[in-house]
């Protein structure tokens, strides 16, 4: 592990520029869209993850059901959400990306290493590297944790697992995927719903309705990559919101500063922004400045995976 030690950010290169002039043409946009999401279900199901057979599994259950105890019709989506996200028409909001976020995590982070380690435990090890360092850099053990666009729950179970006392809220703006997370935990942690451990609220990261100060840990894994820039400094205000005094933020998403971003093949490059809208915001937004600005102390920033960041920020005395 190594401590990032730049401050400022990146800048989008002629590489960069090139892809993005590419994917503004919209059938050159939605070739690269579809090639990615084939290479995903291909790498899945090379390494033993049934991709259709778990997806098909998924959508026979009472989804729409699970639907019903999880939405907050009174949602008004920022436009920002409902662009195409991870080669999805509907973006987040739709039962076909709902019921294929598990099984797409197992192949995006299958190649995180280039070790003996099997590839279907890339995705479980991102997420312990991530704990590994929280645990590491925060001592005290959180009563109240808020685990921001937790998608559908894999996060939030890790969380359970690291600190198994404490009372989670996993928060997303799918009401799909909160209904997965919902059937999850009812079918796989059957004890968090007996013992109220864990909830599910749907609503949007920059007004989470929430009260102030009733958190000690708020988390975002793999959230920020997918935000433009207005809406993350939004969302880190409202998290120091919510955050008691000497409470942590800490977060988990990609590096900009990793030899593999910056080295990255223009074509691989087409295939990675034809899934993620707002990845040059992401790679160029100062982060350590803008923590700072929401009223946060300056953060700890240690690269947890050979193109992974874990940040760490403590709750100023001070708000902004």
């Amino acid at each position: 592990m190594t401590v990032a030690t730049s401050n400022s950010s990146p800048k989008i290169g002629l590489a960069s520029r090139l892809v993005n002039s590419i994917l503004a043409i919209a059938p050159l946009f939605n070739i690269a869209k579809q090639r990615a999401r084939k290479m995903m279900i291909e790498r899945a199901e090379s390494m033993g993850v049934n991709w259709r057979q778990i997806v098909a599994d998924l959508q026979k259950q009472d989804l729409d059901g699970e639907l019903a105890k999880v939405q907050n019709p009174q949602i008004q989506y920022p436009e920002y959400y409902l662009k195409h996200f991870h080669a999805y028409e509907e973006g987040n909001l739709g039962w076909l990306p709902a019921t294929e976020v598990e099984v797409a995590a197992y192949a995006v982070h299958s190649r995180i290493w280039n070790d003996a380690q099997p590839p279907v435990e890339g995705d479980a090890r991102l997420r312990q590297s991530y704990i590994d360092i929280v645990k590491e850099q925060i001592a005290t053990h959180p009563q109240d944790i808020l685990d921001i666009g937790c998608s559908v729950g894999m996060s939030t179970f890790v969380l359970h697992n690291a600190y198994p006392q404490a009372k989670i809220t996993g928060l997303d703006l799918s009401p799909y995927f909160l209904a997965i997370a919902n059937y999850n935990t009812r079918t796989k942690h059957p004890e968090l719903v007996e013992n109220g451990q864990v909830q599910w609220i749907h609503a949007t990261a920059e007004q989470t309705g929430l009260a102030d100060c009733s958190f000690d840990f708020v988390s975002c894994f793999l959230l920020f990559h997918e935000l433009p820039q207005d809406a993350t400094r939004q969302i880190l205000r409202e998290i120091r919101r919510v955050l008691r005094p000497n409470g942590h933020f800490a977060l988990m998403d990609m590096n900009p500063y990793s030899d593999i971003y910056v080295k990255m093949p223009p074509y691989i490059l087409t295939l990675l922004k034809s899934t993620e809208p707002y990845l040059d915001q992401y790679f160029s937004f100062d982060l350590a400045s803008e923590l700072v600005a929401a009223g946060f102390e300056t953060p700890t920033i240690i690269a947890n995976t050979p193109r992974h960041r874990t940040v760490i920020a403590k709750a100023a005395l001070e708000r902004v």
